[in-house]
């Protein structure tokens, strides 16, 4: 039977953006294009397309049954004007439409809508995520895991369900199979996390773990790059970085938010105030301080399609002490930087970047060496496949696809 809107509705409603239940991971088969694809669903197809429309005029629409649960959406192309959104949002991620308008040059219902088309495909979301004052006193740890082959599809799906493993990525083969990016209040938090909960988990040959002591470029800062200067610099200005409030503590209605925040970073005040059982202005007197505080941060984030696909590496290097704060600043300056950290252990920093391919990897490195003579690469960390960010999971795409939501506050 064609697929329609009411089956679509359907189908949505099976596997909707808020997807918690996990199981095992089966592997895609190859994709099939088909004029009845509710069949195919049903005798197990595992990934396919349909277009709704004669040739490729309608609507066309993809399927993928991911952690054993099928998900289905429109096929979703961006734009410029996406593009340009998305780039505007990660400056300023609870700007209103009103506020974005004239900037872009488009009415705040045309935004919305595509905000709202590029959400449900899975493309770009907002959340919040712990800020630059979570090292100071809280917990960062970058973990290397080991793994048996065949336990991987399964130990995937139990650490994706565990809030402590913020971000999972599959990595090639080397130094370690999984690269996670691990979350704690606390130190002893940490200890039962890498000392019990990975204990009790199936396949984990070894375990490495860098603690970060300080933490100078996170994921918020990545840009993609799609608005004029001068746009970026009209958004930029309005979110200047300031001296953070410190030593901030936080009450359950705090964690309230932050328990919101972290699925949707773009709740309105009324919602999350009836979400909180507090009112609006009390909900816009808590973001402040607890922006101001640097507590959290909100981050827009993106497939990697959208991105172009691009490769992430992490970089493992040593660098005398005395050279730290200028290798972090070189390296936050790069426009493929996303994450800058000192570490402890053998090396020292940590840094991930997100390259065009494999081979610009070592011009990268060779580049970096030359301005930084001190700085010694000791590892190159290929990431395959990332299969949670900060508590979103994402499909072999890179789309959202679902929530694990990180509780590191």
């Amino acid at each position: 039977m064609p697929l329609n809107r009411t089956t679509t509705a359907i189908v949505a409603t099976m596997a909707g953006p808020e997807l918690t239940a996990l199981g095992p991971r089966p592997v895609p088969v190859a994709c099939v294009d088909t004029a009845s694809p509710l069949d195919l669903l049903v005798a197990g197809t595992e990934c396919g397309r349909y277009c709704a429309g004669r040739g490729t005029d309608g609507p066309e629409y993809s399927w993928i049954r991911t952690y054993g649960v099928l998900v289905m959406r429109e096929t979703v192309t961006a734009s410029e004007l996406d593009l340009a959104l998305v780039n505007a949002l990660q400056l300023r991620p609870r700007a209103s439409w009103s506020e974005l308008s004239p900037l872009l040059g488009v009415t705040a219902g045309t935004l919305a809508r595509r905000w709202d088309r590029l959400t449900q495909a899975g493309l770009a979301w907002v959340y919040a995520a712990p800020g630059r004052e979570f090292s100071r006193n809280r917990c960062t740890a970058f973990v290397l895991l080991r793994c048996l082959p065949q336990e991987r599809s399964r130990l995937l799906a139990r650490l994706s369900a565990l809030p402590e493993a913020a971000t999972i990525e599959v990595t090639a083969p080397g130094s370690s199979d999984l690269l996670l990016d691990v979350l704690a209040p606390d130190l002893p938090s940490l200890s039962r996390f890498l000392t019990q909960e990975l204990d009790q988990l199936p396949g984990i040959v070894s375990v490495s773990a860098l603690f970060a002591t300080s933490l100078y470029v996170e994921g918020s800062r990545w840009r993609l790059r799609s608005l004029a200067p001068s746009q970026m610099t009209a958004l930029g200005n309005a979110t200047a970085a300031q001296e953070p409030v410190r030593g901030l503590e936080l009450d359950p209605v705090d964690r309230a938010l932050l328990g919101e925040l972290v699925r949707d970073g773009r709740l309105g005040l009324a919602e999350l105030a009836e979400r909180t059982d507090t009112s609006p202005p009390t909900v816009r007197r808590r973001l402040r301080r607890l922006t101001d505080s640097a507590v959290l941060t909100f981050r827009c984030d993106i497939a990697s399609a959208l991105a172009g696909h691009p490769v992430p590496v992490s970089l493992l290097g040593r660098v005398p002490a005395r050279d730290i704060g200028t290798v972090h600043r070189t390296l936050a300056a790069l426009p493929e930087c996303r994450l800058v950290a000192a570490v402890t252990g053998p090396s020292n920093i940590f840094a991930t970047l997100w390259v065009h391919d494999l081979g610009d990897i070592q011009r990268r490195e060779t580049a970096l060496c030359a301005r930084l003579p001190t700085l010694m690469v000791t590892d190159r960390i290929v990431g395959l496949h990332t299969v949670k960010r900060m508590g979103h999971l994402l499909d072999e795409e890179g789309r959202r696809v679902g929530v694990e939501p990180i509780s590191p506050w």
